[in-house]
């Protein structure tokens, strides 16, 4: 089974959780890291934990999503219902933007002639499990950001314009199912699925952690092999001296 962005970031996040418990050392675990987000099905995630203290570690259990896309339980349930905060938007040599924690409706139209939409699902609620975004771009553009663990599915036409389908991917069951359609003429229309500001600054500030960790330990490891060298010409230097007092001596005795 083809594994999702949120599956893999659960898997980084029990790696995660096992250097900080001494269970892997620091090379061990930037290569699991490395494999986990390189990895596309749920065969190579599994052997990355198989050997850690892992519930389910087998086949990651399914996820959900809080309001910026970040895998935590029970968060598609508190997310969906509500009144829509608007079923429509339009952008004539202008723009639009639907983003933050707004409402999306069962059915929401976007209409783009010569200017530019912007629709942020990532921390958005859902009007009900079903929603349909339908997209016109007009000489005109429409982008749709949607957190990684949201089920979507493209089907719109293109014509002498551009309708993006590879947003399409399955997702958490218990979550909304978000179908985009439309049509784009000498316009084009993108979804893309990124996790939320949050969460990026928080991998970014774990990266940088990481890498000043193994800088810390490329010191220590500099400074063990000049101590090792010091010592070794220290020795040297030692034995040298001793050999003279030797030679010193024979010749007195001489």
């Amino acid at each position: 089974m083809r594994a999702s962005d949120a599956e893999r970031e659960r898997i980084a996040e029990i790696l995660r959780e096992a250097v900080a418990e001494g269970r892997l050392d620091m090379e061990e675990f930037e290569e699991r890291l490395g494999a986990a987000y390189a990895a596309r099905t749920h065969g190579q995630l599994e052997p990355l934990v198989r050997d850690l203290p892992v519930p389910g570690a087998a086949a990651p259990a399914p996820l959900s999503a809080d309001a910026g896309g970040v895998a935590v339980g029970g968060g598609w349930a508190e997310r969906i219902g509500g009144s829509p905060t608007s079923k429509w938007a339009v952008a004539i040599m202008g723009g639009f933007q639907r983003k933050g924690a707004w409402t999306v409706p069962r059915t929401f139209t976007a209409f783009s002639l010569m200017g530019g939409g912007e629709i942020d699902l990532r921390e958005a609620r859902f009007e009900d499990r079903e929603v349909v975004i339908r997209c016109f771009a007009l000489m005109g553009g429409v982008q749709i950001t949607v957190p990684p663990d949201l089920e979507t599915h493209v089907g719109g036409i293109g014509l002498m314009g551009g309708f993006d389908h590879t947003g399409s991917a399955d997702g958490d069951p218990t979550g909304p199912r978000v179908t985009v359609t439309g049509l784009a003429v000498f316009g084009g229309v993108s979804v893309e699925r990124k996790l939320r500001k949050e969460e990026h600054r928080r991998l970014k500030a774990e990266r940088r952690r990481l890498k000043a960790e193994r800088r810390e330990l490329l010191r220590a490891e500099r400074r063990e092999l000049r101590d090792a060298r010091h010592g070794e010409r220290r020795e040297r230097r030692e034995h040298r001296g001793e050999s003279r007092l030797s030679l010193e001596k024979d010749g007195r005795d001489d």
